[in-house]
């Protein structure tokens, strides 16, 4: 009976698996160009669908790393099954990541999974728990622009090439602002381990509010200005240049208006 609850407490949720499916739907309607009409709304539901699956995998994977570094309990609470309805706080896990999208067109998970970290020891240990979501976007960022860094886009569609640009970029900027070292975000999960009892006693009340300073602080122009310079140098490095994923945020706002896809030959004339 053991067993078997395990089994279960492991398998692969439907939750996760209809994202997946979405996700997959809505990529075909971008390649194939289904929704002539509505392929802005289409680009929305491929990029929205493959951010959520992203932070179920950015859940996973602190959930993951703790299972084996002592952590038993998190085979119980849900979280090895990718259901993103099992995490603590459904507002912070997906309402608020994407709204953050929505509004300001980058990628910052919130907090999701509870870790009982006294079942844990070894500082090193409790600094790779924080440390695996981020390095899961910073996989999935690599595998989303695999096509670009390995110069095998032709006979891509240029709406479909977008889409993927925009959902690079999120997950490009999800890893930079989750490795910052603010209370509340796997930056500072992954450095509280080695600072003193008293430094982090002084620090734990305002972890509940890291993660609106930080969304706050991006509204300020020189500060977004610079984030979003370093966001475009990283994406460049991958191949993704900035043509691609302004025109993946303009369709990824379909609300706006569904804009004339441009084409890829564009790609090099400055943007304005």
């Amino acid at each position: 009976m053991t067993t078997a609850i395990r089994r279960a407490d492991r398998r692969i949720s439907p939750v996760f698996l209809a994202l997946v499916a979405v996700l997959a739907v809505s990529g075909w309607a971008v390649w194939s160009g289904a929704l002539a009409a509505g392929t802005g709304f289409a680009v929305f539901v491929f990029v929205v669908s493959g951010w959520v699956v992203s932070l179920c995998l950015h859940e996973y994977a602190h959930a993951r790393t703790a299972l084996h570094s002592g952590d038993i309990s998190v085979e119980a609470k849900g979280y090895l099954t990718l259901n993103p309805l099992k995490y603590t706080h459904a507002l912070l896990s997906i309402v608020l990541p994407v709204l953050f999208v929505i509004l300001g067109g980058f990628g910052l998970p919130g907090g999701a999974v509870f870790i009982e970290r006294s079942r844990i020891r070894g500082r090193w240990r409790h600094s790779l728990i924080s440390a695996a979501g981020p390095l899961t976007n910073i996989l999935f960022a690599a595998v989303v622009t695999a096509p670009f860094w390995l110069h095998q886009l032709a006979g891509v569609p240029a709406a479909f090439r977008y889409a993927l640009a925009f959902l690079a970029l999120l997950q490009v900027t999800a890893a930079i602002l989750n490795f910052l070292p603010v209370p509340g975000l796997d930056g500072y999960g992954v450095i509280e381990p080695w600072l003193s009892h008293r430094l982090r006693r002084q620090v734990e009340p305002f972890a509940p509010f890291g993660l609106l300073a930080v969304f706050g602080l991006l509204w300020v122009p020189e500060i977004n200005h610079v984030f979003f310079d370093l966001v475009d140098a990283i994406l460049r490095a991958l191949g993704v240049s900035n043509w691609d994923s302004y025109w993946g945020r303009e369709l990824f706002r379909f609300w706006q208006g569904e804009p004339q896809i441009p084409p890829v030959t564009g790609i090099g004339q400055a943007l304005t």
